[in-house]
């Protein structure tokens, strides 16, 4: 599975997920400052699932219908950069293979995952 981590995604989130072995493309890194949209698409173009702190994603994808691979938003303010880093990987490790096609939110406590992204 492919990821694409926006530009609100932390650094260290996007290193621990490549050191565990995951492929993910960052917009900070390829394309600084680009619109919602066009991040949208590019997950879409790369056939991945967009891994966001964004909740304008949310909007796009369900108010709008804009079509996606999956969006996994991350709500983990107040966390240290290397906690949310534990947990994301976590997330992806446990419920990896129901977030394609998903809408999935991760917090401190929770992970949702809501079909039909």
């Amino acid at each position: 599975m492919n990821w694409l981590a926006d530009e609100s995604v932390d650094g260290p989130i996007v290193m621990r997920l490549r050191q565990e072995g995951i492929l993910v493309a960052y917009v900070a890194e390829l394309f600084p400052g680009i619109s919602d949209n066009d991040v949208l698409a590019e997950a879409n173009r790369l056939n991945a699932v967009l891994l966001t702190a964004d909740k304008d994603f949310g909007e796009l994808v369900h108010r709008l219908h804009l079509t996606s691979k999956g969006v996994v938003l991350l709500r983990l303010a107040g966390l240290s950069s290397a906690a949310k880093a534990q947990l994301v990987w976590d997330a992806i490790f446990v419920h990896g293979d129901r977030m394609p096609g998903a809408f999935t939110v991760i917090t401190e406590k929770t992970i949702r995952i809501r079909a039909g992204a």
